[in-house]
């Protein structure tokens, strides 16, 4: 019977594949040389992790930083904003997370792993609509606190992540991000005024 894969060896793993990835990028990774770099085996990073893909997945999605893990801990706390122009708060200072050097540093091979698993979900799996999902499902109850029904803040968050990953990746394709955050500004200032309960 094998042994079990030691959790601590291979979250260590796992931060360290991340920094080679994030040097060296995904186009041509290979396993060997990453192994090499890492002072282990190819065939232990797949006994770890099981294929590449897999590897790579999950090694740029562990970041304890990331933005939207602060919609997780106000979703259903007592600092949740209160009123459209709480949420317009906090979705400013979302924005400008995503906006920070480390962020930028990550996000073009974010896409790159999303737009692959468009392609070959087969390998890459679900991780584009998994994306989204969370994102949807971290705004929605933020629309739901403002007296909308479930269906209208989940379209609200739907328009609002589309809106966002498309600001996103325009800013990675022309660099121009002071443009991406007026437009972004702009977009809230004519969301806003429609963040109303329902029934007024």
């Amino acid at each position: 019977m094998p042994r079990p894969a030691d959790p601590a060896k291979r979250a260590d793993l796992l931060r360290r594949i991340r920094g080679y990835v994030l040097r060296n990028g995904l186009t041509g990774l290979s396993l060997r040389p990453l192994a090499r770099d890492l002072g282990t085996s190819d065939r232990m990073l797949l006994y770890y992790f099981g294929t590449k893909e897999r590897m790579v997945a999950e090694a740029l999605s562990l970041d304890d930083r990331c933005p939207l893990l602060r919609f997780r801990d106000v979703r259903n706390s007592t600092d949740a904003p209160e009123g459209a122009a709480g949420l317009r708060r906090l979705l400013e200072e979302l924005w400008e997370e995503f906006h920070s050097p480390d962020r930028r540093a990550v996000m073009p091979l974010q896409f790159e792993l999303m737009t692959a698993s468009v392609l070959h979900p087969d390998k890459y799996g679900p991780l584009m609509r998994d994306l989204i999902t969370e994102w949807t499902d971290l705004y929605t109850p933020l629309f739901v606190r403002l007296g909308m029904s479930d269906q209208r803040a989940r379209s609200e968050a739907t328009l609002l992540v589309g809106a966002i990953l498309g600001l996103l990746y325009g800013s990675l394709a022309d660099g121009d991000w002071d443009r991406a955050t007026a437009t972004f500004r702009t977009l809230l200032d004519r969301l806003e005024s429609g963040w109303t309960p329902d029934g007024t």
